[in-house]
């Protein structure tokens, strides 16, 4: 996946926005907009814990070694992003690409959220 590529999580956005920011002395209004939602979303306040792009891109490399999500990278990061701790969020997120993903699938997406976040 080149540089292009690549998926980005809220925190990633955020900083990549603050640094624009620093270097320049001033963001455009939409830019500004998206920075307030990017530090929402990578907050505590969104899902009960904050984000970290480097927890993302490991959650995101994990999840890509199971077999459906091998070919569908953005439901990967998708899930690597959302954190989703119930087997119904991860069913939402899959059935968006109206695929069929199997329990043992479900439950190692969970494992995998669950390792990252330190929760049982």
């Amino acid at each position: 996946m080149s540089e292009e590529e690549r998926f980005l999580d809220f925190a990633t956005v955020r900083n990549m926005l603050n640094d624009a920011n620093a270097r320049r002395g001033f963001l455009t209004y939409e830019q500004k907009a998206a920075l307030q939602h990017a530090e929402w979303a990578a907050s505590e306040n969104r899902s009960g814990y904050s984000t970290d792009p480097n927890v993302f891109n490991d959650m995101f490399n994990a999840i890509m070694e199971i077999e459906t999500f091998q070919k569908y990278p953005e439901l990967a990061a998708k899930l690597a992003e959302l954190m989703p701790l119930h087997p119904d969020d991860v069913r939402a997120v899959v059935a968006s690409r109206r695929i069929s993903i199997d329990n043992d699938e479900v439950e190692a997406v969970l494992v995998i959220v669950r390792q990252h976040l330190g929760v049982e």
